[in-house]
């Protein structure tokens, strides 16, 4: 995993529900490229048209309330989403990302800072998002190294596989 991304952002407001992120009409899909096909429908449907791989999503406070579903955070990572930053991010759907190795990071002031379209540069061990469109650097909250390790391991499923290999 690399801890530095750059890519075009994607804003997104308050309270940005795993409804919004993955519709659950679609809760039956079960690959992950079908799921992306999906992603952030409820709030932008026409997101999956727009995204590219390597893009950025902004949000405000509350990203990824609602329901516990994976699907929210399968859904961003399949449909090319490098990253999110967001002011907060709901409990679960933070815990979701890292173990299915999305790299997040909490940004306080970011969606009064960014705008769609601006090209971001994240430093996830900085906890920094640089605005190429404005040259302002954006502090955030460091990742703590146990989150770290899990998104370069390449999520828990891959550190679940790799100690079970070692041992039988």
């Amino acid at each position: 995993m690399k801890s530095g991304y750059r890519g075009k952002a994607h804003l997104f407001g308050k309270n940005i529900d795993t409804d919004q992120i993955y519709p659950g009409q679609y809760l039956e899909l079960v690959e992950p490229e079908e799921v992306a096909r999906h992603c952030l429908e409820g709030a932008d449907p026409a997101f999956v048209s727009k995204v590219q791989p390597g893009d950025i999503v902004v949000a405000g406070t509350n990203f990824g309330c609602g329901s516990s579903r994976e699907h929210a955070a399968i859904a961003l990572k399949h449909a090319g989403v490098a990253a999110v930053v967001a002011e907060s991010f709901a409990r679960i759907f933070y815990r979701n990302a890292i173990n299915l190795a999305l790299p997040l990071l909490v940004c306080k002031e970011i969606s009064s800072r960014v705008e769609s379209g601006d090209t971001l540069e994240i430093d996830l061990e900085e906890g920094t998002v640089r605005n190429s469109r404005t040259g302002k650097v954006i502090e955030g909250e460091k990742l703590s190294p146990y989150a770290m390790n899990i998104l370069e391991k390449g999520g828990i499923k891959a550190i679940f596989l790799e100690k079970t290999r070692q041992n039988p």
